[in-house]
């Protein structure tokens, strides 16, 4: 029992800050990660609907949930890592065939060639369809969050050192309402 409640008293500290533009967001983002912050340190508060179903209400300003330690998030997402993930698809869509492609021309004498290579062209097409679709999921996130008064950043550290590097980069980076605050450790497995 000693165990566990030393347990129920351990505590997470985050620093926190409310960015208004994406450009200084991601700069502070790109900041901590050089600092040695990994991604999964770095997180932004989770969609409107996110927030209606696992709070049961809807939010008027991010500041007020600024320290809330049950306001969903998510890891946040660079565009360059956004970018990444459009090519893995498009990539993965178009590569395959093109392959196959190439494979089969000396075998079928360019028939199969020319039927896999037109799946290809449009495993292409159907790949930046939803790469569109992905940059403009994101922007309206982004804009959504904006309408609620700015862009909300946790930033998990696990010391003094890295306290005061998260609050520094922040500030730096023109975020507004920069402090730490602590929140219960999650529970072990």
């Amino acid at each position: 029992m000693a165990a566990e409640s030393g347990a129920r008293k351990q505590k997470v500290t985050e620093a926190v800050a409310v960015f208004h533009d994406v450009s200084s967001l991601e700069a502070a983002v790109d900041d901590l990660r050089k600092a040695g912050f990994e991604r999964g340190d770095i997180s932004l508060l989770a969609s409107e609907d996110s927030i209606e179903r696992k709070l049961g209400h809807r939010y008027e300003r991010v500041e007020e949930l600024e320290d809330a330690p049950d306001a969903p998030r998510v890891v946040y997402r660079t565009r360059a890592s956004m970018g990444e993930s459009e090519d893995l698809i498009i990539g993965s869509l178009t590569y395959l065939p093109a392959v196959l492609a190439a494979g089969t021309v000396v075998a079928s004498a360019g028939v199969v060639a020319a039927a896999i290579t037109g799946t290809a062209i449009a495993g292409a097409l159907i790949g930046t369809v939803l790469a569109r679709w992905l940059d403009e999921r994101h922007a309206n996130y982004l804009s959504e969050q904006l309408e609620h008064g700015g862009l909300l950043l946790w930033v998990r550290t696990r010391n003094k050192e890295q306290e005061s590097a998260a609050l520094r980069i922040l500030a730096d980076h023109s975020g507004a309402d920069v402090h730490l605050h602590q929140l219960p450790a999650e529970p072990a497995p």
